[in-house]
C-alpha cells in the first residue's frame, strides 16, 4: 500500500470535511456571495457562454480542422521571423476583440498547432487586451490620457510578454516543436482564399452576436446593434452557401436546418439568442452526421467546448463568490479595494493588478466599474494597472490556461502581466 498517496487522500477528505462543517451557513455576507456566485454564473452561462464562447468553439475546431499546420509553423512557430511572428499574433488578436475567456478555445487551438509559446501567448494578451472600441470609449469616458496609455501599453505587453514567455521557456518550446509532427505549407483541401473567407464569416458571426448598444449620443453603435439580426441572417445565408459549395455538405440538410432556425425567430419574435442557439445546435447535428470535414470539424470543436467549459464556470462561481458581480459584492467587501487603490503607491497599484486579474470583465465593462472607482477616489495610476491586467485575465482563464500549458507557464504569464502592469500604473502615475 502506498501510505503516502493515502495519506494525502486523507487529508484531502479531512479539509472537505472540516470546510463543509465550518461553512458560515446564515451569516449575511456568505449567503449574499453564494447568491451573487450563481447569479454571475446564470449570466456568464445566459449571455457569454451562448452568443461568445459556442462561436469561438467552432472558430477553435475550424482552426485545428482546416487551417494547415505547417501555415501555423510559418507564421506564428518558434522558427518563424520574430516580427512577423509578433506582428501576425497580436494584430489577429486586436481584430478579434474578444475578452480573457472567449480568446481561450482560439488560443488552444494555435497552440496545439504548433504555434510558438511566445506568438501563441502575445495572442492570448493581445485578444481582450487590444480591444479597439473599449480604447476608444476608454479615452471618451475615463479620459484622453487614460486611453493613450492604455492603447501604447497594451500593444507593448503583448509583445513584451511573448517574448519573455519565449526566453523563459526556450528549453521547453525546443523540446515541444521537436515533438510536434509539422504537415506542408501547401497541405489543404481548398485555397487560402476559401479559408480565409470562411474565417472570415464565422469570425463576423460572433463579432455581431456579441455587439451591444450603448447609452452614449453617437447612434452609430447603437444604429449597428438594431441592425444584428438582419447581419446575421445574412452572414448565416453566406455560412449555408459556403457549407453547401465548398464543404459538400447536402443542401437539404442546410435547408432543413435554415427552416428550423426561421421557425425558432417566428415562435420567438422578441429576440436573436433561441434561433442563434437553434442554428448552432442544428450545425452541430449536421456536422456531426455529414462524415467528412464536417465531422472532424464538430469533434476537434466538442473536444475544446470539453475541455474549457467546466473550468471557466467552476472559476466563475469561485470569482462571483469572492469578488460579487459589478455593483454587487461577494466575500471580499468592494470598500476594501476602494480603500487601498487611492493615490498612487506601489501597493495601491499591486493591488489594482491583482484585482483586475482575478476578477472577470465582459468586453467593455471594465470601463463603467473603472468610472466608479475613480470617483471614489482611486489614482490615474492604478486605474491603468487594472485596465491593462483586467480584461487580459480572470480566475476562470488561468484555470483554463493552466490546463493548456501547464502550472509553471501559467504562473509566469500572470506574474508577468501583473509585474508589467504594476510598473505602468507607477509609472502613468507620476507622469
Amino acid at each position: 500500500m502506498n501510505w503516502k498517496k493515502e495519506w494525502r487522500s486523507l487529508a484531502l477528505i479531512a479539509g472537505v470535511f472540516l470546510g463543509v462543517y465550518f461553512l458560515p451557513v446564515g451569516k449575511e455576507r456568505f449567503d449574499l456571495s453564494v447568491i451573487e456566485a450563481l447569479e454571475l454564473a446564470k449570466w456568464y452561462a445566459r449571455e457569454h457562454v451562448l452568443l461568445c464562447l459556442i462561436p469561438a468553439f467552432f472558430i477553435a475546431g475550424a482552426i485545428g480542422v482546416f487551417v494547415s499546420q505547417g501555415s501555423v509553423m510559418k507564421y506564428l512557430g518558434a522558427g518563424a521571423k520574430k516580427i512577423v511572428a509578433y506582428t501576425v499574433a497580436s494584430v489577429s488578436g486586436s481584430v478579434l476583440a474578444v475578452c480573457s475567456c472567449t480568446v481561450l478555445p482560439l488560443f488552444a487551438g494555435i497552440y496545439r498547432m504548433g504555434a510558438g509559446l511566445g506568438p501563441a501567448t502575445a495572442f492570448l494578451y493581445a485578444g481582450p487586451a487590444i480591444n479597439v472600441l473599449a480604447i476608444i470609449l476608454t479615452a471618451r469616458i475615463l479620459g484622453l490620457e487614460l486611453g493613450i496609455a492604455r492603447a501604447v501599453g497594451a500593444v507593448v505587453f503583448s509583445i513584451l510578454i511573448g517574448l519573455l514567455m519565449h526566453l523563459l521557456f526556450r528549453k521547453d518550446e525546443k523540446k515541444r516543436q521537436a515533438a510536434v509532427p509539422v504537415s506542408l505549407p501547401g497541405e489543404g483541401s481548398r485555397a487560402l482564399w476559401k479559408n480565409a473567407i470562411f474565417f472570415f464569416i464565422l469570425v463576423a458571426i460572433m463579432v455581431a452576436a456579441t455587439w451591444g448598444g450603448c447609452n452614449c449620443t453617437d447612434s452609430f453603435q447603437n444604429t449597428i446593434y438594431g441592425m444584428k439580426q438582419q447581419i446575421l441572417s445574412v452572414l448565416a445565408v453566406v455560412l449555408g452557401v459556403v457549407l453547401v459549395v465548398w464543404m459538400k455538405i447536402k443542401l437539404w440538410k442546410i435547408s432543413l436546418l435554415a427552416a428550423v432556425v426561421v421557425l425558432a425567430a417566428l415562435v420567438f419574435p422578441e429576440g436573436f439568442t433561441i434561433p442563434f442557439v437553434a442554428g448552432m445546435l442544428g450545425l452541430s447535428v449536421v456536422l456531426a452526421t455529414g462524415g467528412g470535414e464536417g465531422a472532424q470539424w464538430f469533434e476537434a470543436t466538442f473536444g475544446f467546448a470539453r475541455q474549457i467549459l467546466p473550468l471557466l464556470l467552476a472559476g466563475v462561481l469561485v470569482a462571483g463568490l469572492l469578488l460579487g458581480r459589478a455593483g454587487y459584492e461577494g466575500l471580499i467587501p468592494s470598500s476594501w479595494i476602494e480603500t487601498a487603490v487611492g493615490g498612487n503607491s506601489l501597493r495601491a497599484n499591486l493591488l489594482a493588478s491583482v484585482a483586475g486579474a482575478f476578477m472577470y470583465f465582459a468586453t467593455l465593462t471594465e470601463i463603467p466599474i473603472l468610472q466608479g472607482l475613480m470617483g471614489s477616489g482611486m489614482g490615474k495610476g492604478p486605474a491603468l494597472a487594472l485596465l491593462l491586467a483586467g480584461p487580459a485575465l480572470s480566475l476562470p482563464n488561468m484555470l483554463v490556461i493552466r490546463s493548456v500549458m501547464g502550472t509553471k507557464k501559467t504562473v509566469a504569464f500572470v506574474a508577468l502581466v501583473v509585474v508589467m502592469a504594476t510598473v505602468s500604473g507607477i509609472v502613468f502615475g507620476k507622469m
